[in-house]
């Protein structure tokens, strides 16, 4: 018997009977802390003070306005018409008649050509209305030329196209020639050599060699060796450099 019972409580505290009286404890510790821990009458609630209500204003709403139509485009003013010319009445065709042949006045002239008589120092000016001292003379006079300085023996030409009308031996000036040209200007060479290279109604153009500068001039003979050269239009002296230029 003794045998039979000490194998039961064995039996019981090996492997089963552990786990079951492990819990039955548990389960009694569990209830009793829970009983301790809970008060038998229930505590009061701390007061909660009252929170102020808190006025939410309402959100503005905009009045809703009318929709404004937007405005309709003007429109465009039409284009002023132009007035139509009148129709103008029909012309009969005018005819016109060449000539054959151009009329030697229409025909346009070429402008003269002016070139200096030669190329030298000017030895007295154009003086027609200052009186100028002449030493040859010992007086004062009036000087209706230009004297250019040269040797003797320098060429002199016919400053423009023209028809000799005169040559003479002066008996003041020495041997003298005068060329008549277009526009009413003659021209004037004096104290020229004895025989000049152009005769009475010879027709020169400018540049042509119309004689040499000579030593015939009586009332220049104090005068280095010169050419006189005189210019006028229309039978009146005037300042060769006018003609000239």
């Amino acid at each position: 018997m003794s045998t039979t019972n000490g194998r039961g409580s064995r039996h019981l505290f090996d492997g089963t009977g552990v786990y079951i009286a492990l819990f039955l404890i548990v389960t009694a510790l569990a209830v009793a802390g829970y009983w301790t821990l809970i008060p038998h009458t229930p505590a009061e609630s701390p007061a909660v003070p009252e929170t102020p209500a808190v006025t939410v204003p309402a959100p503005a709403v905009k009045p809703e306005t009318a929709a404004v139509p937007a405005p309709e485009p003007e429109p465009e003013p039409a284009a002023p018409q132009r007035a139509q010319a009148p129709a103008l009445p029909a012309q009969s065709a005018v005819t016109i008649t060449l000539p054959e042949t151009v009329s030697p006045d229409l025909t346009p002239e070429p402008p003269a050509l002016v070139v200096p008589p030669l190329i030298g120092e000017i030895v007295t000016a154009f003086s027609m209305e200052e009186l100028l001292y002449s030493e040859t003379m010992g007086d004062w006079r009036t000087h209706d030329g230009v004297d250019f300085a040269a040797e003797p023996g320098t060429p002199v030409c016919a400053v423009s196209a023209g028809t000799v009308t005169d040559v003479r031996d002066d008996d003041m000036m020495g041997t003298t020639v005068v060329i008549a040209h277009k526009d009413g200007y003659d021209t004037i060479y004096a104290n020229l050599q004895g025989v000049p290279s152009v005769s009475l109604g010879d027709s020169v153009s400018a540049g042509q060699i119309i004689g040499a500068v000579g030593r015939t001039a009586l009332s220049e003979t104090r005068l280095p060796s010169h050419l006189h050269f005189g210019v006028m239009k229309d039978g009146a002296f005037i300042d060769p450099a006018e003609y000239l230029n």
